[in-house]
């Protein structure tokens, strides 16, 4: 996932002109922002996993439940077709657990592999050497890094207001379209021309 951010710091790593080390600072910025989306895609997925899963288990209990209720009244044929379905539930479900524990994992990797990447971005930004994220560190290079982390923070924040305001302006905007195309079509319903 982040291939383009660490050949970029290692790239950043040999020697440089002023020009070319901005270049591959700001391709940096641009690959932990791609991150950033990847790692919702990956918060997104899980949450369909997740919504996947609790389906699959209500099915379950309900092919479970209905195949007591037919042993109850020994319904042979009704407890043969709920089986199969619980089967087919409990596979399912198996399935999807799985799946969310890999997804979970994953999100973890990438996450720990994010941080990483950030903190050598900004050791990169504040012109400290790369890789010294768990040595001692001075205080020149404290400094260096709270100054950038504060740059990149008041940065970010503008950014992620400015990304919620569009997505605010896009989801009124197709709200208010939807608005109208159901009044239109009324309308026409009302005036005897179904679309």
């Amino acid at each position: 996932m982040f291939e383009q951010l660490r050949d970029a710091l290692r790239g950043l790593g040999r020697e440089a002109g002023p020009s070319d080390r901005r270049a591959a600072l700001s391709g940096m910025k641009d690959a932990l922002v791609h991150a950033r989306m990847a790692l919702q895609d990956l918060r997104e997925g899980i949450a369909i996993t997740e919504r996947r899963l609790a389906q699959e288990q209500k099915e379950l209990d309900t092919a479970t439940r209905r195949r007591t209720l037919a042993e109850g009244i020994n319904d042979a044929e009704t407890v043969k077709i709920a089986e199969r379905f619980v089967a087919q539930h409990a596979d399912r479900v198996r399935v999807y657990d799985q799946k969310l524990a890999s997804q979970r994992d994953e999100l973890s990797l990438a996450e720990r592999e994010y941080d990483e990447m950030s903190r050598e971005l900004k050791r990169a930004m504040a012109g400290l050497p790369l890789g010294g994220v768990g040595g001692a560190s001075t205080s020149h290079e404290d400094a260096a890094m709270r100054e950038v982390e504060e740059a990149l923070g008041e940065r970010q924040a503008s950014a992620d207001t400015a990304a919620l305001d569009a997505m605010a302006r896009a989801r009124a905007r197709e709200t208010r379209e939807a608005d109208a195309s159901a009044r239109l079509a009324e309308l026409k319903k009302q005036l005897g021309r179904e679309p």
